[in-house]
């Protein structure tokens, strides 16, 4: 386990350096001359190139990597251009917003979603299956934003469960207000998606040797799901979660414009229309680190599940 670690972590020290390498140079060659963004439109020639000093844009491209690279090992991407407000202090105070929305929108629907796919297996190839199938294909064919446009008229002007919009420093009001309209509509849209994939995960398993053997000894269908299948399929289900995880994090960009979340997604969104370039390298480096670590996470909760696993 220890040299497998080991290895994976070495690996994933020249994948960074390729992202942070291939992050600088879209921002450098693609992004537009940030002395310029910042001057204005009626900015002269020598503001601009102040700006450019201050900066250190008129360095060399090698000592411009050279300190991009110190930002990413040091965690200091100085201030945002926007509000001059330190990046770390942004990502410190707008992660527990945005925590406090993703942890329970994962934690539900990959448990509903599991449970919805064992329900539809074990009654498949029937009816019941069929209609739960085309429900499923509806739902995944409508727009989040019909969601959300409509979850807020039915919740919170009609039937006036739950506020619009708001955040308070309390996460318990937040958990308990302002934050299950959201997670509902998020759990709503994911339910279809992770329903079919999971049955399909289950199906699998179902036409298994192994399962065979297990009916034949007289296990009810319903031991069979849950003490042999279940089990089996979990590994399917890590892998996708591992995949969805990052994108649950893109996911609260919409979700916290849409409800005045003041969370890391909605700043993400801002700086992309402010051009606050130091806000978004530094999420960029920041998600592709989580998704190497997540998958890293991944491999080993493969071997806690099924002990026949074995990292190598």
């Amino acid at each position: 386990m220890l040299n497998f670690l080991v290895r994976r972590i070495l690996q994933m020290i020249p994948t960074l350096l390729g992202v942070m390498l291939l992050v600088f140079l879209l921002f450098h060659y693609f992004g537009g001359d940030p002395a310029e963004i910042l001057a204005g439109m009626n900015a002269s020639q020598e503001q601009i190139d102040s700006i450019r000093k201050q900066l250190g844009l008129d360095l060399p491209l090698w000592q411009q990597m050279w300190q991009f690279m110190i930002k990413v090992a040091t965690f200091d991407w100085g201030n945002s251009w926007a509000t001059n407000e330190s990046v770390a202090k942004i990502f410190q105070t707008r992660l527990p917003a945005t925590l406090t929305v993703m942890t329970p929108i994962l934690v539900i629907e990959v448990l509903l979603g599991t449970l919805a796919g064992l329900a539809v297996a074990y009654v498949r190839g029937t009816l019941t299956d069929k209609v739960v199938m085309v429900i499923c294909t509806v739902a995944m064919s409508i727009s989040f934003l019909v969601y959300v446009i409509f979850g807020q008229y039915l919740f919170a002007f009609v039937l006036g469960w739950f506020p619009v919009q708001g955040w308070s420093n309390s996460v318990w009001t937040n958990l308990m207000s302002f934050a299950p309209l959201p997670v509902l509509l998020a759990v709503i849209v994911s339910l279809g998606p992770h329903t079919r994939l999971y049955r399909s995960f289950f199906l699998d398993e179902i036409t298994q040797d192994y399962v065979r053997t297990a009916r034949s000894k007289g296990l009810s269908e319903e031991a069979v799901l849950f003490r042999h299948v279940l089990p089996n399929a979990l590994i399917p289900i890590l892998t996708n979660v591992a995949t969805h995880l990052p994108s649950i994090f893109i996911g609260s960009f919409l979700i916290e414009v849409f409800f005045s979340i003041p969370g890391l997604g909605r700043e993400v969104y801002t700086a992309v229309n402010r051009s606050d370039y130091p806000v978004i390298q530094a999420a960029t480096i920041y998600l592709a680190a989580l998704t190497m670590v997540i998958n890293l996470l991944t491999d080993v909760l493969y071997q806690w599940v099924d002990p026949r696993v074995k990292l190598k």
